[in-house]
């Protein structure tokens, strides 16, 4: 039974915790890029927690896959000595630019394909340190009544990803385990997001949930139990890069997807960390004879204040749609959804909302 007290580990833990601290210096964990020191911490820790008798929370989070990513020349780069002496050590499989599936958001171009495959070399690098922390995990004996839980903030590194609201931007992966309690057979087409996570935790560990807490717990999805209020979710954006502001919110369905891009509206031009790649500059030098890059790419940097996506037959949001009559009925219920979001949440891009962007419930 969970003591709903949560009483403070004892002086000894509380001494641990301090110490252990220590293992975020960068030496300390391979820039945590090693899995063999999250392995040695995991165990040490599990330990202590086994010893004590104590319930434990332990969020291990790995750099990989960050860039700079495995094998490129950013990573000799920022790491220097570290990456070449084997301080960082090389993942388990080393991915090459020939076997590589590339995501249909990108153009199939060698320079992006050599980029792709530093990342999934990264990502088996982060999928080891996983391993090596459940098998610490197992170990201990501690595997069978424990809720492991795997998540991702965002998408990869790359154009039309990672810092925006694209369905590959935010459609990340979710991995539960615990043992008695997850069902195998658990319904996939449910839309969850980041605000449920907590409540989620909170159920199964028997704490109340507040009544003012955002989200809401979804444990009885992981139960194979059926939840109202899981068709559609609501995501936002908002960065300041370069003393810029580019603020996007969504709406997203199982189909379709809705986009408002307020900054837009100033034709400024977007920049974020995903340029630097080899990527984006392999886009931009095409671009200069390849018509169709060229319009993917000035759409990146200047985007337009209304998005609309099929996602049954576009997941890679190639077609804008937002201009189609046929799906007047669609984009304009989406609009609304989003506006009422916004209003609930006193949303401040609801101003720019209420300005640039007309629907039917404004008549």
């Amino acid at each position: 039974k969970v003591d709903h007290s949560l009483p403070k580990f004892d002086i000894e833990l509380e001494k641990f915790d301090l110490i252990q601290r220590g293992l975020t210096k960068d030496n300390e964990l391979g820039f945590g890029r090693d899995p063999n020191k999250y392995y040695d911490f995991a165990k040490s820790f599990f330990s202590m927690a086994k010893e004590k008798n104590k319930p434990f929370f332990l969020m291990a989070n790995s750099h990989d896959p960050h860039r700079p990513f495995s094998g490129s020349d950013d990573e000799k780069s920022y790491f220097g000595d570290a990456a070449v002496n084997g301080i960082i050590p090389d993942p388990s499989k080393i991915f090459s630019p020939e076997e590589i599936i590339i995501p249909g958001f990108l153009p199939d171009l060698p320079p992006i394909r050599k980029e792709i495959a530093q990342y999934y070399s990264s990502v088996r690098r982060c999928d080891d340190t996983v391993g090596k922390l459940l098998q610490a995990l197992k170990e201990s004996g501690l595997d069978r009544n424990t809720l492991i839980i795997f998540i991702s903030d965002n998408g990869m590194a790359f154009p039309f990803a990672k810092t925006n609201c694209y369905l590959n931007s935010t459609k990340t992966p979710f991995i539960a385990k615990w043992s008695g309690e997850i069902k195998q057979s658990v319904d996939t087409t449910n839309f969850i997001s980041g605000i449920d996570f907590l409540p989620t935790i909170l159920e199964a560990v028997g704490i109340p949930i507040p009544g003012e807490i955002d989200g809401t717990s979804f444990l009885p999805l992981l139960r194979g139990e059926k939840q109202d209020g899981r068709d559609m979710v609501y995501t936002q954006f908002h960065v300041t890069s370069a003393k810029m502001q580019y603020p996007m919110r969504a709406v997203q369905s199982k189909h379709f997807g809705y986009i408002f891009n307020p900054w837009s509206v100033d034709s400024i031009a977007f920049k974020n960390a995903s340029m630097n790649g080899l990527t984006f500059k392999a886009m931009q030098e095409e671009a200069k004879k390849d018509k169709e890059i060229s319009e993917r790419v000035n759409l990146f940097k200047y985007r337009v204040v209304e998005e609309f996506y099929n996602f049954s037959n576009d997941p890679d949001a190639l077609n804008n749609l937002i201009d189609d009559k046929s799906y007047s009925e669609t984009i304009d219920k989406m609009r609304k959804e989003l506006k009422n979001w916004m209003e609930k949440n006193n949303d401040p891009s609801l101003v720019d909302f209420n300005k640039y962007v007309k629907t039917s419930i404004d008549n």
